[in-house]
C-alpha cells in the first residue's frame, strides 16, 4: 500500500492599521516556493455541501492597475484551460477563450 502524502500551501498576509494588505507571501515547499512575495492572489474553494464557490481575493495597496488587468486576463485564460481539462467541453472552452481575447482587446493588453 502506498504511503499517503500531505502537501501544505501557506499564505501570509500583512495588513496595515485599516486591515488593507500591505504584503502577501506564499510558501509551497513541494513546489519549491519558500516565502515568495506576491502582489495579488485569488483563491477559490468548492463547498460541495452547499454547492457554492467560496473565495478569497486580495491584492496589496501598491498593486499597479495595469498589472491587475494583466493578472485578471491571465487568470481568465488559465481558468479556460482548467475548465477544458476538467470537463473536456471544447465548445464552451472556445467560447471562454473568445471572451479572453475580447477582454484583452478592450483593455488593450495585446501588443501589436
Amino acid at each position: 500500500m502506498a504511503k499517503s502524502h500531505t502537501s501544505k500551501i501557506e499564505l501570509q498576509v500583512s495588513l496595515d492599521e485599516n486591515k488593507i494588505p500591505e504584503s502577501l507571501h506564499w510558501t509551497a515547499e513541494d513546489g519549491g516556493v519558500n516565502n515568495q512575495e506576491a502582489k495579488a492572489f485569488f483563491l477559490s474553494v468548492w463547498d460541495s455541501v452547499n454547492k457554492e464557490s467560496l473565495r478569497i481575493d486580495l491584492w496589496t495597496k501598491d498593486m499597479p492597475v495595469d498589472e491587475m488587468k494583466l493578472f485578471f486576463h491571465q487568470t481568465l485564460v488559465t481558468m479556460s484551460d482548467t475548465f477544458m481539462r476538467a470537463t473536456q467541453d471544447e465548445k464552451m472552452t472556445a467560447t471562454m477563450k473568445d471572451f479572453c481575447d475580447y477582454f484583452a482587446e478592450k483593455l488593450e493588453l495585446k501588443k501589436q
